[in-house]
């Protein structure tokens, strides 16, 4: 979900800035940085390297599920709560002021996050949120350097940090969204549908969608023509219907070979090798016609033969 997670934070910030009347290159680094803030409370599945490093012996689970299964011990916690993302917010906002003070301020609140949450919560998600500080850091020093303003840089881990979690509630665990009060906002996933993989085309849908909404708010913000960007190439995508009936139907639990060959799809936007920019975003948004074609197609001969 890191893609989809991005493209929202993009759309949403460069849309909200546009509707403000920012100027196009303004508008477009709010939603970069919305973008790149919107992918950091996922460094929380960096624990699962632990099952990549040491995966269970003998008949124990295979790699890829040694990694989720040790990744979600902490996965959609403490760096996807919305009262750590108002705090992180506060602190990146001080963070991004010229004044030694404030700035000094801002790195104390957010390095006093871990210790807070080791209290609470023990030694594992302090670590973890201490690398989710540290990436937060990161961001602000590089922002910093490029002399972007702390309101913007404010406003865009805002969008980052608050859109993230709702991202969330189609797959997996629901977020714990008043972390650390003990209340539950939503319990359980939200289902689409009753059949587990209509569920996951689903949730694959809303994936693309995401990616769409975010080109549609770029070509917006810069007025370029977004049909000049597509290759005909992409109806080749229609082609992966097929794998509907060569390959076991997905769910969330085993979705690997369709999420790999669906988007192996893309290829067919690939371009020979150019600096040309008009031709890496025609690659790109050919790519995602090709797999968004390609998905459409293998749900509708799904729902015929499932």
């Amino acid at each position: 979900m890191f893609v989809g997670h991005a493209c929202l934070a993009f759309a949403v910030a460069a849309l909200g800035a546009d509707r403000l009347g920012w100027s196009r290159e303004r508008a477009l680094g709010l939603a970069a940085l919305a973008a790149l803030f919107a992918t950091l409370p996922d460094v929380d599945v960096i624990y699962g390297l632990s099952g990549l490093i040491a995966p269970a012996a003998g008949s124990g689970p295979v790699p890829v599920e040694s990694f989720w299964a040790a990744g979600n011990r902490v996965h959609r916690g403490v760096t996807h709560a919305l009262p750590v993302a108002a705090v992180v917010t506060a602190a990146v906002w001080l963070g991004g002021r010229a004044e030694t003070a404030p700035r000094a301020a801002g790195a104390a609140l957010l390095a006093a996050l871990v210790p807070v949450v080791a209290a609470l919560s023990g030694g594992l998600a302090g670590a973890v949120t201490a690398v989710f500080v540290l990436c937060v850091g990161a961001v602000v020093a590089l922002a910093r350097r490029r002399g972007v303003p702390s309101g913007v840089l404010a406003g865009a881990a805002f969008v980052g940090l608050f859109t993230h979690p709702f991202g969330d509630l189609l797959t997996g665990e629901p977020p714990a969204l008043l972390y650390p009060f003990d209340a539950t906002v939503v319990a359980e996933r939200v289902v689409l549908s009753a059949d587990p993989t209509l569920h996951l085309l689903g949730a694959f849908g809303v994936e693309l969608a995401t990616a769409w909404l975010a080109l549609a708010a770029y070509f917006r913000v810069s007025g370029e023509r977004p049909a000049a960007h597509v290759d005909r190439r992409a109806v080749l995508g229609v082609a992966y219907a097929g794998a509907a009936l060569a390959l076991p139907a997905p769910t969330l639990e085993v979705s690997y070979h369709f999420v790999f060959s669906v988007l192996a799809v893309g290829v067919v936007g690939v371009t020979p090798p150019s600096l040309d920019r008009l031709r890496s975003w025609r690659a790109g948004v050919t790519a995602l016609a090709a797999v968004s074609l390609a998905a459409v197609a293998y749900a509708a001969v799904y729902l015929v033969v499932g």
